[in-house]
């Protein structure tokens, strides 16, 4: 079920910083205390090969985020323990080493369950004995939410774990809902920031389509 236009869940869990500090985070609350944006991106595991090049992009990205007033926070099933372990690790040895955004380590699955991301596409169910069995690690897929100031997810898309993500596309969301918010102009296919919008009815698609 799409969550888009729907508030974030509000569920405290378990975090993780650079400091080696575990905490609890709430992005629901930390979108609407602070008054920011939040991008949530979920990513299968620690210690593994593409997710070390993500955490890094959205390292690099971190001052074009902060710039649009976006908290960056990445999750994904692990412990605390393995992702300060982790943060640790320099980068030449696959490590993420130098990420400084918090990590939520959703290791009962409470908030992953919640968004529907695990992958249980192996899970089978025994009718005469009624168990529930999930071949594999039960981890999540590649998902990524966009939050605004209210809580309210303005995005989300799901990648197949081989996939990386393009983390300019998501700063090109952020600048595109944030022109929505204060223009009240709607933002048509390849918008980017300094591009124009256009108002939503004919008039205005009409005019946008002869310029363009």
């Amino acid at each position: 079920m799409a969550l888009v236009g729907r508030k974030f869940p509000n569920l405290s869990v378990n975090a993780m910083n650079d400091m080696g500090d575990t905490f609890k985070i709430n992005v629901l609350e930390e979108a609407q205390k602070n008054n920011k944006k939040v991008i949530l991106f979920w990513y299968p595991k620690d210690f593994t090969f593409v997710c070390p090049t993500e955490l890094h992009a959205f390292q690099k990205a971190m001052e074009e985020f902060e710039k649009r007033n976006v908290m960056v926070i990445g999750a994904s099933c692990d412990t605390p323990e393995v992702h300060f372990a982790w943060l640790n690790t320099p980068k030449d040895n696959g490590g993420i080493e130098g990420v400084t955004y918090p990590i939520i380590a959703d290791s009962n699955r409470n908030l992953s369950s919640r968004l529907g991301i695990l992958d249980i596409s192996n899970e089978s169910y025994d009718e005469e004995t009624g168990d529930l069995t999930v071949e594999g690690d039960n981890v999540t897929y590649r998902a990524t939410y966009l939050i605004d100031e209210e809580g309210t997810i303005f995005h989300e898309s799901v990648n197949h774990m081989p996939l990386g993500r393009n983390v300019k596309e998501f700063l090109r969301l952020v600048d595109a809902y944030t022109h929505v918010q204060e223009k009240g102009e709607v933002c048509p296919a390849n918008w980017e920031e300094g591009k124009e919008g256009m108002n939503a009815d004919r008039e205005g698609v009409a005019s946008y389509l002869s310029l363009n």
